[in-house]
């Protein structure tokens, strides 16, 4: 039997133990030839040595990623009980992860995963970048905070935010209400993200003022868009046509980001998606930069990353089968 007192210094319990002790919880569920106990700043464990030893290097990596993250979420030891290395993808607190702004509740936003830093850092030295990846690897959320960044300190003097409302092939025609309010539903996401970022009563006196400002693409042809930053969302669902129109549309002091996932264009089995080619034709062009992210980028709950790679593997599974029967005919 072996006895380890692990001493946590340098932490709050109350973070690193989760509330209820819930994290505490789950490293004994998946350690469970071992005793844990805890008691202020120290955590006591008892049982065979290799378990011991294992623990003690699973609750020192939660102590790491609460000293570097300054958080410490349950799905985040879920992943890390798994055997999941969370430094792989994640930025620690040291250089390269400033914060880009403050939030309305004064809770600093920054980039919390490698290839998020690479797309902030992607737009300082672009004017147009294009950041492709699945669901939850926060894109728009980034691409938001960066808007209102330069916003706040006047680099630009507009916010755009813009997305093609094509899901499931609705029109906006049959949906009630002005264009606002039938547009609205597709921004959404944005509008998230801008709720978190900028107090209500000036996110409402913005949106009066078209400080900030929804542009519907398909409403967007014959404008010149200068300083400002704008985001088109989405893009996945742009047509070759739309693309090309949209990126004609900026001007001389405008700054660009444009977000898809390729693995979800919701456009007619007939129409190509025109992001795929617009990243083929333009990325080499000086300027416009390229950020992909992946299923290690997301932030949301854990089990979302687990399905983007099923249908990752499931895509991969299908191009190869293709390929093979390409083969025999």
């Amino acid at each position: 039997m072996s006895e380890i007192i692990l001493q946590v210094d340098g932490v709050d319990p109350l973070a690193l133990f989760g509330q209820k002790n819930i994290n505490l919880a789950l490293v004994r569920d998946a350690i469970p030839e071992v005793t844990i106990t805890s008691r202020g700043s120290n955590v006591k464990i008892k049982g065979e040595k290799k378990f011991t030893q294992k623990a003690k290097s699973r609750i020192e990596l939660m102590v790491r990623l609460l000293k570097e993250h300054h958080e410490l979420t349950e799905q985040t030891v879920k992943d890390l009980l798994k055997g999941e290395n969370p430094f792989d993808s994640k930025l620690g607190s040291g250089k390269g992860t400033k914060t880009i702004l403050h939030g309305r509740t004064g809770k600093p936003i920054k980039a919390k995963t490698i290839n998020q830093q690479i797309l902030v850092d992607c737009a300082e030295i672009n004017d147009v970048v294009f950041a492709v990846g699945p669901a939850g690897t926060g894109k728009t959320y980034t691409a938001v905070a960066l808007a209102v960044k330069a916003l706040k300190n006047k680099a630009v003097k507009k916010i755009i935010l813009t997305r093609p409302a094509v899901e499931a092939g609705e029109s906006l025609g049959f949906l009630p209400g002005d264009l606002k309010e039938k547009i609205d539903p597709y921004l959404r996401p944005l509008y998230d993200a801008l709720d978190d970022m900028i107090p209500p009563e000036t996110l409402t006196k913005f949106m009066e003022t078209r400080v900030i400002e929804i542009a519907p693409l398909a409403y967007m042809r014959g404008r010149t868009l200068d300083n400002a930053f704008i985001i088109l969302d989405e893009a996945q669902n742009c047509s070759t046509a739309q693309i090309k129109m949209f990126l004609t549309r900026l001007g001389p002091s405008a700054k660009c980001i444009i977000t898809g996932d390729l693995s979800q264009v919701d456009l007619p089995f007939s129409q190509k998606s025109g992001l795929r080619q617009a990243i083929d034709l333009l990325t080499r062009i000086d300027g416009i930069g390229l950020v992909r992210l992946t299923a290690d980028d997301v932030v949301r709950h854990r089990l979302v990353k687990e399905i983007i790679r099923a249908y990752e593997k499931e895509s991969e599974r299908q191009r190869l089968w293709r390929e093979g029967n390409r083969e025999e005919e």
